[in-house]
């Protein structure tokens, strides 16, 4: 008997490693890929045993014909204002359809009290899934290697800088393909029901130290320039950052600051029996968006 298994935000930095592992396990697992648009969805539709759902929050339907027939769900939402929103809604729908387990991808420091926006968040939704009656697992990691990829790749390429509001913050950065690895591990194995972990990478590096390592890996110079609040604030205006989403950045920027995320778990390899990949690794695997 087949395993459905749907994935929420499939097009994203930590849905597409989930999908794409998924696609390659042993024993009969179907996968939903859920997905903002079906263009988007594209490159999904090559991997072997993946089905490709148009997802809408705002259209019941979508969700229906996306819950239709699942076993389980791996639970990711948009950094969007209504977030819990959402994420309440896909819960009911779940709960509706009778999938029998939920594995979250939430945010270290969920728990934190008071904390900040953004774990407050995660908590809210993570209560949510308690109060359902669904099995479930929350994955809490610490901040993408794959961020320096979204977010800084262009001005390390052309400007050979990492621009960030970090100072010598160190943070215990986490490779999406480690957190993909645990996901599925807790969707296809057995003893994770209930289970929360908090993930990292194997060492917390600050970012002039994720700086050296990229000039090593790509032979050309990469500097970390830390950027003033202020500054911070006023490019993320420039570029359209609602005014939300700035002072949840903001609030994260403090927290590295406060060298509350430095802390090294070792959840990764004793949920898959693999070490996590260091940002060296990452580095090198990912070296051509930075040349």
């Amino acid at each position: 008997m087949h395993t459905t298994i749907l994935v929420t935000g499939a097009t994203g930095t930590v849905g597409c490693e989930v999908v794409k592992q998924l696609s390659v396990q042993d024993g009969d697992i179907r996968v939903r890929a859920g997905v903002h648009s079906i263009i988007k969805g594209e490159n999904l539709k090559r991997l072997p045993g993946v089905e490709i759902v148009e997802m809408d929050f705002e259209d019941q339907e979508s969700l229906h014909a996306a819950f239709t027939h699942v076993d389980k769900v791996f639970l990711i939402t948009p950094f969007a204002k209504d977030q819990v929103h959402m994420a309440k809604t896909l819960v009911d729908e779940a709960k509706k359809k009778g999938v029998k387990h939920i594995v979250k991808l939430s945010a270290m420091g969920a728990d934190a009290e008071p904390g900040i926006q953004l774990g407050r968040w995660h908590r809210e939704i993570e209560k949510y899934i308690e109060d359902s009656g669904i099995s479930y697992t929350f994955l809490r990691p610490s901040s993408f290697m794959q961020n320096f990829v979204n977010y800084n790749a262009e001005s390390i390429k052309h400007d050979g800088k990492i621009y960030m509001p970090t100072g010598k913050a160190k943070i215990s950065y986490i490779d999406a393909r480690d957190i993909a690895a645990v996901g599925v591990e807790a969707l296809t194995g057995e003893g994770h029901e209930g289970q929360v972990y908090e993930l990292t990478g194997p060492e917390a590096i600050s970012n002039s130290e994720a700086a050296q390592i990229l000039s090593d890996v790509t032979g050309k110079q990469v500097e970390f320039v830390d950027v003033p609040e202020d500054a911070a604030r006023k490019s993320m205006a420039e570029h359209g950052t609602p005014d939300w989403m700035a002072d949840a950045m903001m609030e994260l920027y403090d927290v590295y600051k406060a060298g509350n995320s430095n802390q090294v778990f070792d959840s990764v390899q004793a949920v898959t029996d693999k070490k996590p990949h260091s940002f060296r690794q990452f580095a090198q695997d990912y070296k051509q968006c930075f040349v």
